[in-house]
């Protein structure tokens, strides 16, 4: 752990000073707490409120699509919050999306199979970018190689990308994502998850550990999203969940019952690869489990107690054998033996600024957002 300081958990939900630079009040209370109770619970309306705000904005995208043979865009994953958010749009609003789908190379069974259930339950169009699989294993060989924390960057970098170019070159204008407050209240800190889509950061990390160009690899700075597809190309991004009741243990039911979509045991282990990353990588090697963030997200919003919640985060996601099963398959995958990839595990650990980035523009911008009300998650 890269972390020296005294060990504190907050008393309301289970973050704790594995976020180095979390703080506390006296009451116990983390800042996540705080600013979920005086910034964002106020102003977030999952209900009718939030419904009648967002008609408008439903009934602008059925003008302007009609005729067309759909009206916006939603990427689907297999995992719960894209496929629920699909299911929102259609059923509840009468949207009509196209599907579309990024193979990074490390989609699970259930993940595919749960992608075919909710394309097939509700008779959608699918479009699938299938990254170049030489490039993506290189990038992904770099983030290892420069000991960052989050080697989940050039997956997630792909996923963000391949949407919004997309989008942008097939003339969408409204681009609806699974990302909610409801799960994702806690926004994890940039010492663990650092922006993917500084591209700054990712052509450092490339030049200095990659081995082969770039050519095909879906890539989209956050600078260019936030300002060229936004202003010009007219994007807009639309959180659809945050309008609506979005109960996690329900949306997993009504989805099992109209489609036979299934549970997966985690956040995000849709992905093969995220799932080796956040239960294995990131607790033993650095000290942290994000899973800290997807509880207490839960804590806050009534979904979880706080006892169920260090129940399960004293306990490992995967036990030790499938664990080890995981490192080896990931070490064959990218190209290593299990002793060439157990050398880089045991490597000095660094952190994003150990290489060139955009930090001061990337949170300069967000910290305007935060300011505008845009989004009322902490930041840090």
């Amino acid at each position: 752990p890269m972390n020296k300081r005294a060990y504190q958990i907050c008393t309301h939900c289970i973050m704790d000073t594995s976020d180095s630079t979390i703080s506390f009040d006296a009451r116990g209370w983390c800042d996540y707490c705080r600013n979920y109770e005086q910034n964002l619970k106020p102003n977030w309306h999952p209900g009718e409120q939030g419904t009648r705000e967002i008609m408008p904005l439903i009934e602008k995208i059925k003008r302007e699509g009609a005729g067309k043979p759909h009206d916006c865009l939603i990427g689907i994953s297999g995992g719960l919050d894209s496929s629920y958010v699909t299911y929102i749009a259609k059923e509840k609003f009468g949207l009509r999306p196209l599907m579309f789908h990024c193979d990074a190379g490390w989609n699970s069974d259930l993940g595919v199979s749960n992608i075919q259930k909710i394309i097939e339950g509700m008779q959608l169009d699918l479009v699938t970018e299938v990254v170049n699989w030489e490039e993506m294993k290189d990038l992904q060989r770099a983030f290892f190689k420069a000991q960052v924390p989050f080697v989940d960057t050039p997956q997630d970098l792909a996923l963000f990308s391949a949407i919004y170019n997309f989008a942008a070159k097939n003339d969408f204008k409204y681009v609806i994502t699974g990302g909610n407050n409801s799960t994702e209240c806690v926004r994890e800190c940039l010492e663990w998850t650092y922006f993917s889509t500084d591209m700054k950061h990712v052509r450092d990390v490339h030049r200095k550990f990659g081995t082969r160009p770039l050519k095909t690899f879906p890539v989209c700075d956050i600078l260019k999203y936030k300002t060229y597809y936004r202003w010009v190309k007219g994007i807009r991004v639309t959180k659809l969940l945050d309008s609506v009741p979005y109960i996690k243990k329900d949306a997993i039911r009504e989805l099992n019952e109209r489609f036979g979509w299934q549970e997966y045991p985690q956040k995000h282990y849709e992905s093969r690869f995220t799932r080796f990353f956040e239960s294995f990588w990131t607790p033993k090697k650095f000290g942290f489990d994000k899973r800290r963030a997807y509880y207490s997200s839960e804590i806050l919003t009534g979904q979880m107690t706080r006892e169920d919640a260090l129940d399960r985060i004293s306990r490992p996601q995967l036990d030790e054998e499938t664990m080890r099963q995981e490192f080896e398959y990931v070490a064959k995958k990218l190209g290593w033996t299990v002793a060439e990839f157990e050398e880089i595990f045991r490597g000095e650990n660094k952190t994003f600024r150990d290489y060139a980035n955009n930090f001061f523009l990337i949170t300069l911008g967000t910290r305007v957002s935060n300011m505008l009300g845009i989004d009322n998650r902490i930041f840090r």
